[in-house]
C-alpha cells in the first residue's frame, strides 16, 4: 500500500505544503477556496494524517485527558459533555478514562496520558495524587482537578461546596419535621462523600432532637443503595429512620427501589428521601427525587477553560480554585408538591 504524504496532497491541490498544514490545523487562516481544494485532494488520494508524528513535532497532542471516578454515574457524563463542548471550541478532543474508584486504574490512565503527551489532564482524583500530578506538571502537562481541590491549593480546581450541599440536604429534612436522619454513602475515602457527611452533621447539630445515623457503602451505585434500602425496610417501623440523605442520586434511587418493592414503606410519608447531583433520572423517578443540584456540565466546561489558560501561560499562570454553590431542588420524595429550587 502506497503511503500518501502532505506533499502529494499539496501537489494535487496546487497549493503549498504550508497551506495544507494550515487546512489541517488552522483552517480559519486559509481561504474557503483553498480549503475546498485541499479537502478534495485529501478525499481523492485517501490521505490520512499521521497524528503521532505531528505530536512529536509539536511536543503536545490535541487531546485532553479526563479521569472520572465512575463513568456510569450520569453526573460525570454531564461533566464530560461540558468538557467536550469547551474543548471543541479550540478544536481539541477529550479522552475519557474511568478509574472506577480504583487507584491502580487511575494511575494507569495518568501514565497513558503522560505517554500520549496530552494537552492537559482533568481529574476527579480518588485519593492523594498530588505527587503524581506534580510529575505531569514537570513534564509540561498542566492539570486541573475536577469536583475536588487540594488542601494546599497547588493545583487549579473546579468544584462545588459539598459541605454546604450536605448542610442543605439535612437542613431541608429537619425543616420538614424529620428527626431520625440516615446518611447513606461511601467509601468515606472519597472526599466528596466525606464533605457531604460533614455538612449533614453540621446541620443536625443545629437542631436539638435530630439524630444522624451513618450507613457506609462500598460504592456509589444503585445496587449499593438498594442493599441499604432493604436493610432499612426490614427494620421494625419504630427503629427505622424517618429520612434518608443519600450521598448521590444513584444511591437514592436504589434506596427508593428497595423501599417501594413491597409497598409497606412509603416515600415520603414514612421516609423522606433526598439525593445529590440532580441527575436527569432524579426528576423521572417513580417518586420524583429531591436532590442537591450541581452544575455538572458547567464544571467540565470551566475546568477545560482553566486548563487552556494554564497551558498557554505556563508556570506563570496563577492557580485558581473555582467553587460553585449547590442548589436544593425539592420534589415529591421529601413532600414537595412540585419542583422548587432553593439557593443558599
Amino acid at each position: 500500500m502506497v503511503s500518501v504524504s502532505v506533499r502529494d496532497v499539496a501537489s494535487l491541490a496546487g497549493v503549498s505544503v504550508g497551506t495544507v498544514s494550515n487546512v489541517l490545523n488552522r483552517p480559519d487562516k486559509v481561504s474557503a477556496e483553498s480549503v475546498a481544494r485541499v479537502q478534495a485532494a485529501i478525499v481523492d488520494l485517501g490521505y490520512v494524517r499521521n497524528d503521532a508524528a505531528r505530536q512529536l513535532r509539536a511536543g503536545r497532542s490535541r487531546s485532553i485527558g479526563l479521569v472520572v471516578l465512575d463513568v456510569a454515574n450520569p453526573f460525570f457524563t454531564d461533566v464530560a459533555r461540558g468538557a467536550e463542548d469547551r474543548a471543541a471550541e479550540e478544536h481539541l478532543t477529550v479522552l475519557l478514562g474511568n478509574s472506577d474508584q480504583n487507584t491502580s486504574r487511575e494511575s494507569a490512565y495518568l501514565d497513558l496520558f503522560e505517554e500520549q503527551r496530552v494537552h492537559g489532564v482533568l481529574i476527579s482524583p480518588l485519593g492523594d495524587t498530588v505527587e503524581r500530578l506534580e510529575r505531569l506538571r514537570k513534564h509540561g502537562i498542566p492539570t486541573v482537578l475536577v469536583d475536588r481541590e487540594t488542601p494546599d491549593r497547588s493545583f487549579s480546581s473546579v468544584a462545588v461546596d459539598d459541605v454546604a450541599g450536605g448542610h442543605l440536604a439535612a437542613e431541608h429534612l429537619a425543616s420538614v419535621g424529620r428527626t431520625r436522619i440516615a446518611f447513606v454513602g461511601g467509601p468515606s475515602s472519597i472526599r466528596q462523600v466525606a464533605d457531604r457527611l460533614e455538612g449533614a452533621r453540621r446541620a443536625v447539630a443545629e437542631h436539638p432532637g435530630v439524630t444522624l445515623e451513618v450507613w457506609n457503602t462500598d460504592a456509589l451505585s444503585v445496587l449499593a443503595g438498594r442493599a441499604v434500602g432493604e436493610q432499612i425496610r426490614d427494620r421494625p417501623a419504630a427503629e427505622r429512620p424517618d429520612a434518608v440523605f443519600a450521598a448521590n442520586d444513584l444511591l437514592a434511587i436504589g434506596v427508593l427501589q428497595a423501599l417501594n418493592m413491597f409497598g409497606d414503606v412509603h416515600v415520603p410519608n414514612d421516609i423522606a428521601l433526598i439525593g445529590y447531583d440532580d441527575i436527569a433520572f432524579a426528576a423521572a423517578a417513580v417518586v420524583p427525587l429531591s436532590s442537591v443540584r450541581q452544575p455538572s456540565a458547567l464544571i467540565g466546561y470551566t475546568a477545560v477553560d482553566l486548563l487552556l489558560r494554564e497551558a498557554a501561560e505556563g508556570d506563570g499562570f496563577p492557580r485558581e480554585q473555582i467553587v460553585f454553590q449547590p442548589e436544593l431542588v425539592i420534589r415529591a420524595s421529601t413532600g414537595g408538591a412540585a419542583e422548587r429550587i432553593s439557593r443558599p
